[in-house]
């Protein structure tokens, strides 16, 4: 397409993308405190793949092939550890099962990108060879880390629709771009393999429309909240006190505790730790200028009813 080696549903989604990442910059530049930073910054990413898997190789590029392989492999693996770093913080994790911390499955992946395809390539001079040796070892570390974060977000007894939801659409998300490396055996099929990473974004954007459409929902509950927020941003501005906006993630579970839920079930619903929960809590218990739980449904829960 255009002279070029990208296909056309390489740059279908070079323009989707593009689209969803210039309506998010500009909500996110009508508001005075946006949560869409991340989301941006991975749309970004996803552009800047969909460029230069789609456009690269080209023959005038200067300087020996393997640059062009190293640009195209690096912002892939910078892509795919940059929404395993997205669902971390969506779910805050610290530690998966068997240690695996987002600075290890960070170390492990780029230090197996130098070991077992660019060292490779320079003794053996084969491209073939060195994608094999890199795809295989690293497809197997994906899919086990697959498992572990299945098994960690993933229990059936959870009521929240909501959260259901986003643990469906997460395991796409990942599911995707651990069959990256197997697409990457298989043969350069743009089609193939650009569908199968633009839909862990497109996973990603129904998340964060599902979201918003929650939040909308339960807007009326997180009135006198915010009104109460807003009240203490006019009355102390003169002190210098401003309070921050909630984060997404205490919006939850601001929510979770209106609805009357303790800290140990905010935590299996979330599937987060109790100590996290309490950690948010006491956050959101400062921003809303309450001394603790009790104080913060008193306040807040008996305006609902």
């Amino acid at each position: 397409m255009f002279g070029t080696s990208i296909h056309w549903t390489t740059f279908f989604y070079l323009l989707i993308d593009t689209v969803i990442v210039l309506y998010s910059l500009y909500v996110s530049l009508k508001k005075t405190h946006s949560s869409l930073k991340r989301f941006i910054y991975l749309g970004f990413s996803f552009i800047a793949y969909n460029i230069t898997g789609g456009f690269l190789p080209v023959d005038n590029f200067p300087g020996p092939i393997i640059i062009q392989y190293i640009i195209t492999y690096s912002i892939a693996i910078f892509l795919c550890l940059y929404i395993i770093h997205y669902l971390y913080k969506e779910y805050d994790i610290a530690v998966l099962k068997y240690g695996l911390t987002l600075r290890k499955v960070i170390l492990t992946t780029s230090s197996g990108f130098i070991l077992l395809f660019i060292s490779p390539y320079f003794f053996s001079g084969s491209l073939n060879i060195s994608r094999y040796l890199f795809a295989i070892p690293i497809s197997l570390f994906a899919f086990i880390f697959l498992l572990i974060f299945y098994r960690s977000v993933s229990k059936l007894s959870n009521s929240n629709t909501f959260i259901l939801r986003r643990n469906k659409l997460s395991m796409i998300s990942l599911a995707c771009i651990a069959l990256l490396p197997i697409f990457t055996i298989i043969g350069d099929y743009q089609w193939i393999t650009f569908t199968s990473m633009n839909i862990a974004f497109y996973a990603i954007t129904i998340i964060e429309i599902d979201r918003y459409l929650y939040f909308l929902k339960n807007n009326t509950r997180m009135f006198e909240i915010f009104a109460l927020k807003k009240k203490q941003r006019d009355d102390f501005v003169k002190r210098k006190i401003i309070y921050e906006d909630l984060t997404r993630r205490e919006i939850e579970i601001s929510l979770s505790i209106l609805s009357e839920l303790n800290y140990k079930n905010i935590a299996k619903e979330l599937f987060i730790a109790e100590s996290t929960v309490s950690k948010h809590a006491s956050n959101i218990f400062k921003k809303t200028g309450v001394k603790n739980r009790s104080e913060f449904l008193k306040r807040f829960l008996n305006k609902q009813k």
